[in-house]
C-alpha cells in the first residue's frame, strides 16, 4: 500500500498536475476520486486537523454553489461548514495530499514538493507549460 494519498478530482489542471509530480518522485499514490467517494466526517474532520486550517480555508468558492449558499457569511460555525462539504463535496477544495512529511492542500501545486519522501526523478513541466524541474530534479526558480 502506498505511503502517499492524494484526494484528487481529475478535472482539476492542479490536481492532474499534483499527481504527475507525486508519479515523477517515482511513487505511485493512492488515488481517492473524491467527488466519487468522499471523505466520511471522521476522515475530513482528521485531514482539516492535519492540515493545521479552519474548515472554511477547505471551501472552494468557484464553480461550487458557495455563493447560493451563503457560505461567505461568518454565521456559519465550523461543524456546519464540514457538513455541507459532506453534503456537497465539490465545496472540498482539491488536491489534499498525505505523505508521511505531512498533509497539505497543494495550492499552488508546487505545494506537494515539500511533502514527497523522494526527489524528483527527471524534468517536469506543468500542464500549462509552466517548467518546474530541471532535467537533474531540481526545482526551477520562479523570477
Amino acid at each position: 500500500m502506498s505511503t502517499i494519498t492524494i484526494y484528487h478530482n481529475p478535472a482539476c489542471g492542479t490536481s492532474r498536475n499534483v499527481l504527475a509530480m507525486i508519479r515523477n518522485s517515482g511513487a505511485e499514490p493512492q488515488v481517492i476520486e473524491y467527488l466519487k467517494t468522499p471523505p466520511d466526517r471522521a476522515t475530513l474532520e482528521r485531514l482539516i486537523a492535519a492540515m493545521g486550517i479552519a474548515p472554511r480555508e477547505l471551501l472552494r468558492q468557484k464553480g461550487t454553489p458557495y455563493e447560493a449558499l451563503g457560505l461567505d457569511s461568518a454565521t456559519w460555525t465550523d461543524a456546519q461548514l464540514i457538513d455541507f462539504m459532506l453534503q456537497e463535496p465539490i465545496l472540498i477544495n482539491r488536491p489534499i495530499v498525505v505523505t508521511p512529511l505531512g498533509t497539505r492542500l497543494c495550492r499552488p501545486s508546487e505545494a506537494v514538493l515539500d511533502l514527497l519522501p523522494q526527489p524528483q526523478q527527471g524534468a517536469f513541466t506543468k500542464e500549462d507549460g509552466e517548467a518546474v524541474i530541471d532535467a537533474q530534479g531540481a526545482r526551477i526558480a520562479k523570477p
